[in-house]
């Protein structure tokens, strides 16, 4: 066909109905079209949707949105956020709550489908793993977020974006979040001038909204505002932590308390050394350091490495009753590559003796530090993940460094979204 003639018919190629086959990572879903592979978000597996192709970018693969449901799966329900309901136009569907149409027990079916496909596919593991509820959830799944980001439009307007867009969705709700909120979102306001706002309410009761400005441009560099440190209070358990309220900290309310649990019985007590060179990595405000340290008791040596100045100053408020605790101001690659190359005879028996915390942002750790950790050689690694595909890169590069993976848990700490947590732990 002349090239002329093959453009046009391609355009022509609008609208398709689709039969969805399957799930992919990142909340959309899988059909196919004249063998070609195309990603549709707001369906799942076993719906016969009409869509609009709105990326022909690539020759492997389309993106399309769903516009219409043709046929149900019996797993749909009405979206738990009207905002973000298939009767709206997709270009004014708020985002955030991808998964919201699915009944909560199978959202976390495909989870689990999403992230055992991922290990078997990157790591060739074979994976039984289920994704864990979390205690004292709502019947829906809402009502769980503590922090939210909204954006501001020119206007002043603001709300969550369309998804896979920049496009500002105004809202009157916010079903996800906790009632505390919910109460505290300036609903009816206008914010000119604003990037975004980021409302936050705390474990203590406190809530707090924070506008953000935009970044401005300085010859050729782009510099953000400097802010005063705003100390607030989260607590878990009996434990007490002080951060920023720009600081990072769990979004699920329930989040911290899970996470500290499952880092505790993550650590193989045979393999746990209190004495030995132990490293929290990406350690943010201390959180996990803590849970080891509330675990294993007041011997215990850990060293905390965080590239945000300020969530190493509060960690080493946090960690403070640990004598033998220290906080590193630094990346976790190049700490650890220094590590890697200046360690003594001493020190190099005392980090294979280590259990090493790991709980790097969604991009995973990445090959550089996984290289650098592994030749280490920690006795036990304690991967903590927010996405399953970065968490199941990351296990086979440490699995060509003789690591295993020996144990894996997987929690719903977003509710409604295509997000799930998972804590490994790897031994040689």
């Amino acid at each position: 066909m002349p090239q002329n003639d093959q453009a046009r018919e391609v355009q022509k190629v609008d609208v398709v109905d689709l039969d969805i086959t399957n799930v992919a990572h990142g909340g959309v879903f899988v059909a196919r079209h004249e063998g070609r592979v195309v990603f549709v978000p707001d369906t799942m597996p076993g719906e016969r949707i009409r869509a609009r192709v709105t990326d022909r970018k690539h020759d492997s693969f389309w993106r399309a949105e769903t516009l219409e449901v043709l046929e149900a799966s019996p797993e749909r329900q009405q979206h738990v956020w009207s905002a973000a309901s298939i009767d709206r136009a997709p270009d004014v569907r708020a985002g955030g709550a991808e998964f919201g149409h699915i009944r909560l027990p199978h959202q976390r079916e495909l989870k689990r489908q999403v992230l055992a496909d991922a290990l078997q596919r990157m790591a060739k593991l074979e994976s039984d793993v289920t994704v864990e509820p979390v205690g004292d959830e709502t019947i829906d799944g809402t009502g769980w977020r503590t922090r939210v980001r909204l954006q501001v439009d020119r206007a002043g307007t603001f709300g969550p974006y369309a998804a896979r867009s920049h496009t500002v969705v105004p809202v009157t709700d916010l079903p996800l979040a906790t009632e505390l909120v919910q109460e505290t979102v300036p609903f009816g306001q206008s914010f000119p001038g604003a990037e975004s706002i980021d409302v936050i309410a705390t474990g203590t009761g406190a809530a707090h909204v924070i506008v953000n400005e935009p970044a401005v441009k300085r010859g050729k560099r782009t510099v953000r505002p400097r802010h005063r440190p705003m100390p607030i209070r989260e607590v878990v358990g009996d434990r007490e932590f002080q951060l920023d309220v720009r600081g990072f900290w769990q979004v699920h309310r329930r989040a911290a308390a899970t996470l500290t649990e499952a880092v505790q019985s993550a650590v193989d007590e045979a393999l746990f050394d209190p004495r030995a060179a132990n490293l929290d990595l990406y350690g943010g405000v201390g959180l996990l350091a803590a849970a080891l340290g509330d675990r294993f008791g007041s011997t215990l040596r850990i060293t905390s490495v965080e590239s945000d100045e300020a969530a190493t100053d509060n960690a080493a408020e946090n960690l403070a009753e640990w004598l033998g605790a220290s906080v590193v101001t630094d990346r976790v690659e190049r700490f650890v590559s220094r590590l890697a190359a200046d360690s003594s005879a001493t020190d190099r028996s005392r980090l294979r003796a280590a259990t090493v915390i790991l709980d790097p942002p969604r991009s995973g750790a990445g090959r550089p530090a996984v290289d650098a950790l592994a030749s280490l050689e920690p006795a036990q690694i304690v991967y903590v993940a927010c996405d399953p595909v970065a968490l199941a890169r990351d296990v086979a590069l440490f699995g060509g460094h003789g690591y295993e993976l020996r144990t894996l848990r997987a929690f719903d700490l977003f509710p409604n979204t295509h997000h799930v947590e998972a804590v490994a732990t790897l031994t040689r």
